[in-house]
């Protein structure tokens, strides 16, 4: 079963000779955003660069499977047994606003306690806690990190284009695709342009305990290429009491139906992994491409449990907002994978200048405890 998958090694990755100086900028970009926050995004307090608007910080426990195949038991599960967890719930927007406006793109950031190994991050290697940062959303939409320059800037000015209609739109479009204007024609950014609008028109308006978030991106998985999600399990969509969401109801839907339903019941998603059987066709550089699963099946390795719980605490909110989840909080046999998984990187720089402006913690929490209290609720 094992040779059907490709083997990791070094060689399957492509870097632009110009990252580190692409990195500089972007990083660059990031952290000013992040110090001008305060005003423009009118919290008074400096917010997320992306992900900027919390849905809600909820506690949960990991299961890692114990009857997981061979090649899909790697690295942290392979070792069965549970683990307590935070998990962040976001728009995806890199703005504070109203639903309707930021749009049904949402982020499942998980933050798992208790894995031993040193992590790929320059902050508190050694910290016992392991990051996966999921989208609503199977692609990414930049391949590299010379192409995110200007992708990251049309994004977060995208209120901007769309507010002057149609023409706005055309013109957001026209800037994606030829790099506003920097690209050679052969290197007009179609790829990116076609995850960007899939992305935007494709992605449903849905309860975000009946949603999947995927890593986008591919990861090391031991011997293996991966990528990872979570998907709700069968009977959450029994439970929910949320079936539609009408984003134009109130300014705040996501949030407020998260809660509803954490409050009435018990919800779990599988946590699953697809392993690449061909670079051509799931490839590792190409971001915006999404893994065919007739290739490779998704395969359960764990399971995320989200127990009865009020997430709506002003002091859960406020110790939520200080947490920072980063794709390179892994370990080795979990590493990122191309270049823009490398770009991503920079997320640790941004976060270090939102929480030194608010004046919160530069450190990991050791356990939910100090984030979240343990729910009253039951299962």
């Amino acid at each position: 079963m094992a040779s059907e998958f490709v083997r990791y090694s070094a060689e399957i990755e492509t870097f632009d000779p110009k990252l580190s100086e692409y990195l500089t900028r972007i990083i660059d970009f990031w952290e000013t955003k992040v110090r001008a926050s305060p005003h423009t995004e009118g919290s008074g307090q400096a917010v997320r660069g992306a992900h900027a608007k919390t849905l809600g910080v909820v506690r949960a426990t990991v299961e890692i499977l114990a009857d997981a195949p061979a090649p899909y038991a790697q690295g942290i599960y392979a070792k069965p047994g549970r683990h307590d967890a935070l998990i962040r719930f976001s728009s995806a927007s890199n703005h504070l606003g109203p639903d309707a406006l930021l749009g049904p793109v949402l982020g499942f950031a998980i933050k798992i306690f208790d894995v031993e190994g040193t992590k790929l991050i320059d902050d508190e290697p050694d910290a016992t806690t392991f990051d996966l940062v999921l989208k609503n959303n199977p692609t990414f939409i930049a391949n590299t990190a010379k192409n995110y320059l200007f992708i990251e800037d049309i994004g977060d000015r995208a209120a901007d284009y769309l507010a002057r209609g149609r023409a706005g739109f055309h013109q957001l479009l026209t800037d994606l695709v030829t790099g506003k204007g920097t690209l050679e024609q052969e290197d007009w950014a179609w790829e990116e342009l076609f995850a960007f609008v899939k992305a935007a028109t494709q992605t449903p308006v849905r309860n975000p305990l009946l949603s999947t978030y995927w890593t986008m991106a591919a990861v090391r998985h031991g011997d293996h290429v991966a990528k990872v999600r979570v998907a709700p399990a069968a009977d959450n969509t029994e439970k929910a009491i949320h079936h539609r969401l009408d984003l134009d109801n109130a300014p705040d839907v996501f949030g407020p139906a998260l809660a509803d339903e954490l409050r009435a019941a018990a919800f779990d998603f599988d946590l699953q992994v697809q392993l690449s059987t061909d670079l051509s066709a799931m490839p590792v550089n190409d971001a915006t491409v999404e893994w065919p699963e007739q290739l490779s099946p998704f395969v359960a390795v764990g399971r995320v449990h989200l127990p009865r719980q009020d997430v709506s605490a002003p002091e859960t909110i406020k110790k939520g907002d200080a947490l920072a989840f980063n794709q390179w909080r892994v370990t080795t046999e979990h590493r990122p994978l191309g270049e823009i998984m490398d770009v991503r990187r920079i997320y640790t720089a941004s976060a270090n200048a939102r929480r030194a402006l608010n004046h919160q913690p530069q450190r990991e929490p050791t356990s939910a405890d100090e984030v979240v209290p343990p729910p009253a609720m039951g299962r």
